[in-house]
């Protein structure tokens, strides 16, 4: 379970994280949450998926990591991709909200907290989390950043996927792989984007798509499908 601590520079001065992937550290997942905010950037080394929180019945965008459960074939001497998931590489993190009283109301403002009982967590090796002088070390900002990508992505990802749906644009996928050994392996309950209906849009549909900048969010998605070839390439090389 996790512990989690409000972070500062007091508190969590001695405090290291490590940040690399190997056989211990390893993020064993076969997918990994991904938002709009990061789409662009993922496209380029990962299939990505919807699938259905199991609990809400609403889509989640997900990049593929792996092709059975516990799977993570990006990860070999380090993470193979030039870009990493912001749900992976925020590490041991989370941002919540604390309320606060200002000017006689309450109004919540984000805080960070680290996961004191995380593995990565320690006091004697990986990146620090502060300067000597209290301030942010170049880790943390990039935990920071990580996190302001995940914040502002799920502010958009109702919109992407009620834009989508509004065009009947989701599509269930099946991907049936066959790997160099024989084996044979089928992933089901995804989703992706009908190609055919993005390109026949038009008119206001058209329009609205492109003016949210969700058009060619669609289209990074669409391409992205490519990158399973890499994922077979990775699995017939273990």
């Amino acid at each position: 379970m996790a512990n989690h601590d409000i972070l500062d520079n007091k508190n969590h001065k001695d405090i290291k994280v490590i940040a690399h992937f190997n056989e211990n550290f390893s993020e064993k997942s076969n997918s990994a949450l991904i938002f709009p905010t990061e789409i662009k950037a993922a496209q380029r080394d990962y299939p990505i998926l919807f699938i259905k929180n199991p609990e809400t019945g609403q889509f989640q965008s997900v990049v593929l990591l792996g092709l059975v459960a516990n799977e993570n074939l990006y990860i070999n001497n380090g993470w193979q991709a030039s870009y990493i998931p912001a749900m992976i590489n925020k590490g041991p993190f989370i941002i919540g909200f604390e309320e606060k009283e200002e000017n006689g109301e309450k109004v919540k403002q984000p805080i960070v907290a680290i996961d004191m009982d995380n593995p990565r967590v320690n006091k004697e090796s990986g990146e620090p989390l502060f300067l000597e002088n209290g301030q942010a070390s170049p880790y943390l900002q990039q935990v920071n950043q990580s996190l302001k990508t995940l914040h502002e992505g799920s502010q958009l990802s109702q919109q992407m996927f009620e834009a989508f749906l509004k065009n009947d644009l989701i599509e269930p996928i099946a991907l049936n792989i066959e790997l160099n050994n024989g084996e044979k392996l089928s992933l089901e309950g995804n989703y992706t984007i009908n190609e055919e209906k993005l390109s026949k849009l038009k008119g206001d549909a058209l329009n609205e798509l492109h003016t949210s900048g969700l058009l060619r969010v669609a289209y990074f998605i669409t391409a992205s499908l490519d990158n399973v070839q890499r994922l077979v390439d990775f699995k017939n090389n273990l």
